[in-house]
């Protein structure tokens, strides 16, 4: 039945597809890039398609090469999967998630140890960046969790936690007295066209807009640096939702007139499709729906 399939051809193809690099994609199988090239040329001799565009500067998959990549890399995901099934339990077996700086630190990480107590065998190691990563290009990562405005169509995804934003303060905050500036804790938050998240828009909705004509501002770029000065009692600063619930928990933070709010992202678990049938994959997302799910009940 598949005895006529080029099986290392369609390797060599996924890799060089996936990396978007006859070199790169020789040194991830150990081969020569003229080898990778060869297999790529004895792959489309064998559908009379042409799966590479190539130039003198590099290569690029053609209309074909595109149709055809997402078949390979969910068949070879299968396969994979198929040979981690009977690989023997008490080996430990590891799990790579991508997400930013700020979900890892203030939501994620004080939740991991639960995890590791439930599935002592698997090694979850984080790869951090506020730099998206190309999930379909670097197999490494396993599934990554992201704050979402908009779906990408080309992986799978598993809604996560809803977002909204407001402002939060030390216990005990007090306004200054008439006349004195207001202390205002800034951080760019990730948005979209059609939501703003910074303090004009919250003063907007909260109907203070002249707090903005003598505000002090304090200014970070790290979210976690942001909340640190609100925990130490610098001002108001306008938070996530997701990522201030850890302070809130312990009572480091309150909200300030929480029912003023802004509309946030969705996080969500993403992967390239068919991963998400991977155990040690679906054993964490299933892990991250509950431990989310028993926080906003």
């Amino acid at each position: 039945m598949f005895a006529k399939l080029p099986l290392t051809a369609l390797r060599g193809f996924e890799s060089a597809a996936r990396l978007g690099s006859f070199k790169a994609a020789a040194q991830e199988l150990n081969v020569s890039p003229a080898a990778i090239s060869h297999q790529v040329k004895s792959l489309e001799a064998f559908l009379g398609v042409r799966l590479f565009e190539r130039s003198s500067q590099n290569v690029r998959l053609s209309a074909d090469g595109e149709r055809l990549h997402p078949y390979m890399h969910r068949a070879l995901l299968d396969i994979q999967h198929g040979l981690q099934v009977l690989a023997p339990p008490c080996v430990a077996q590891s799990l790579v998630v991508s997400t930013t700086p700020a979900f890892a630190s203030l939501w994620l990480i004080p939740r991991l140890g639960d995890f590791h107590r439930l599935y002592p065998d698997i090694d979850v190691r984080l790869h951090t960046s506020n730099d998206v990563v190309d999930l379909l290009r670097d197999a490494s990562i396993d599934l990554a969790i992201r704050a979402l405005f908009t779906p990408d169509p080309q992986l799978f995804e598993q809604p996560l936690l809803d977002e909204y934003f407001g402002v939060y303060c030390r216990p005990g905050w007090q306004p200054p007295t008439a006349g004195s500036p207001i202390e205002l804790i800034d951080v760019p938050w990730l948005s979209s066209a059609s939501v703003a998240v910074h303090w004009p828009a919250w003063c907007a909705k909260a109907e203070t807009l002249g707090w903005l004509d003598s505000a002090r501002f304090r200014r970070y770029d790290e979210e976690q640096h942001a909340l640190q000065a609100a925990i130490a009692g610098h001002g108001l600063v306008l938070a996530s939702n997701v990522l201030v619930a850890e302070a809130v928990a312990r009572g480091e933070l309150v909200g300030y007139r929480p029912e003023v709010r802004l509309v946030g992202a969705r996080y969500s678990v993403v992967c390239v499709p068919g991963r998400e049938r991977q155990v040690v994959v679906r054993a964490f997302t299933e892990w991250l729906l509950v431990t989310a799910t028993g926080e906003w009940e």
